[in-house]
């Protein structure tokens, strides 16, 4: 069965294939559901189906259409991390205690991009917990990497990032806390938005079996995926405002405009690579050609500036903060483990490693000292974009790696071009704007000479989401990005 001519089409595309009647709701569903069930047997992205309920939405958007209404995502298939809530499905954020947690009402962001006309077709795998760069767990099996099966999607949002390559749907959710949303857009070829720290309410993306009160679960974010970048703004917009319900953020934040239109007006530092966390010949192959390309465009491209705060230094404070938060929900038992093995570590010992162990054992007044480090890192970030528009950074060391489901992540190794490094220190590159909370967006590169997807992040400033966006749209434009996987591609 051959795919269809909307099979890998934008979600701007599609809307406006259904404005002019070139194509109906239904059709755009059911080309999604048929790829779905001829391809996720190999994929297995799609952890949970919505199948009729997809199609009923479908139904009623035509109707809608028929009737002239409009919404910013009437008629468009998408699909979610299982980690939303949606009346009526699992949530079990893999789990296994939660496996029949079926939560009651829809989470805020589900809820809006129901408003919108978004047809839900089901719910994309995640690892457990949402704790992994590999996206398996004991209820719905592993997610495999469309452009190589033996190989992760990235997480937690892979199962989202497979989806969209494979062709589910030209929109998906995810959310991200150690670039949850950008590895596996960089692991699949797609696009990511991690958007400002609380641009987005979170209500509903609660794991299982907690109420979905109004929250800022400190770092993490939820946002939009896709498989082109204009298309990521579409569903920021819908997604994005203050929760209803949450009176200290009874406020409207309008962002800016992008501050550039074109290409060549752009001012942009450019990193490659660092001694904190080395990258790959491949990934540093693909930032040079972007380089290069971006110089032959007209873009001001600064390779160094002293106005970079220290990677090192705030590679091991997002450590800490990280650790900190995540360790609050860690069991008594492993919580005793870690103390022990911190009251061990030397002073002078501050690999990203020992970082990890004291966040995971850090007291409230360190932590009150850490966010106050927080706060001048933002301040250096601040004064850098007075000088540049955007600062465009790797997101991963490597492209995707072989499964590995051994238990102990800090006993795994990643081969960076031959030399083994810690698994969990690839956060490194994914913390540089997850840390003051920056906007950053996931774009892809093409392909490896071996075929798999490589990509950079561009980081934007505080609240100015519309910059990375539209520069990202403007690369898309120029220079190519999606690239549909060879296996899929029918």
């Amino acid at each position: 069965m051959a795919r269809s001519q909307w099979s890998f089409t934008s979600a701007v595309e599609c809307a406006s294939a259904l404005a002019a009647k070139k194509v109906s709701a239904l059709e755009l569903a059911q080309d999604a559901i048929d790829r779905i069930e001829r391809h996720d047997a190999k994929i297995n992205a799609i952890c949970v189906r919505d199948f009729a309920r997809g199609l009923d939405a479908a139904r009623a958007a035509d109707a809608a259409l028929a009737k002239g209404e409009t919404g910013p995502l009437l008629g468009l298939p998408i699909t979610v991390k299982e980690s939303y809530n949606i009346a009526g499905l699992p949530t079990t954020w893999g789990f296994p205690a939660q496996k029949d947690f079926r939560p009651p009402e829809d989470a805020l962001s589900i809820s809006r991009v129901k408003a919108a006309g978004g047809v839900i077709l089901g719910k994309t795998n995640v690892p457990l917990g949402l704790g992994d760069w590999q996206s398996y767990n004991e209820i719905y099996g592993a997610t495999n990497n469309p452009f190589d099966l033996g190989r992760t999607p990235g997480g937690s949002s892979g199962g989202s990032a497979a989806a969209l390559a494979a062709g589910y749907g030209p929109l998906s959710l995810g959310s991200d806390i150690g670039g949850s949303l950008r590895v596996p857009a960089f692991h699949c070829g797609v696009y990511a938005h991690k958007p400002t720290f609380a641009l987005v309410p979170s209500r509903g993306h609660t794991p299982p079996p907690f109420p979905p009160l109004p929250l800022d679960r400190d770092l993490a974010v939820i946002g939009p995926m896709a498989r082109s970048a204009a298309d990521l703004s579409l569903l920021l917009d819908v997604i994005a405002g203050p929760d209803p319900i949450d009176a200290g953020k009874a406020y409207k934040l309008a962002l800016p405009p992008p501050r550039h239109g074109e290409l060549k007006n752009f001012r942009v530092l450019l990193v490659d690579s660092d001694p904190v966390l080395p990258t790959s010949s491949e990934v540093r192959g693909a930032i040079e050609e972007l380089a290069g390309n971006l110089g032959k465009a007209g873009v001001n491209v600064a390779r160094q500036s002293p106005l970079l705060p220290d990677f090192a230094a705030s590679s091991r404070l997002y450590m800490r903060m990280l650790m900190s938060f995540l360790g609050a929900f860690f069991p008594p038992e492993v919580i005793a483990r870690v103390q022990d093995a911190a009251t061990h570590l030397k002073p002078e010992d501050v690999s990203l490693a020992a970082e990890r162990l004291r966040g995971i054992t850090l007291s409230h007044r360190a932590w009150v000292l850490d966010d106050g480090a927080r706060a001048r890192l933002r301040a250096q970030w601040h004064e850098l974009f007075r000088t540049f528009d955007a600062v465009i950074c790797p997101i991963m060391p490597t492209p995707a790696y072989p499964h590995d489901h051994s238990p102990e992540q800090e006993m795994r190794r990643i081969d960076i071009d031959g030399k083994h490094h810690s698994y969990p220190d690839q956060l490194a590159w994914p913390g540089i704007a997850t840390l003051p909370g920056l906007p950053a967006t996931a774009i892809p590169l093409g392909l490896s000479p071996q075929g798999l997807p490589l990509g950079v992040q561009i980081v934007g400033p505080w609240l100015e989401d519309r910059t990375p966006l539209k520069l990202a749209e403007l690369i898309e434009r120029e220079f190519g990005g999606f690239v549909p996987p060879p296996m899929f591609n029918d």
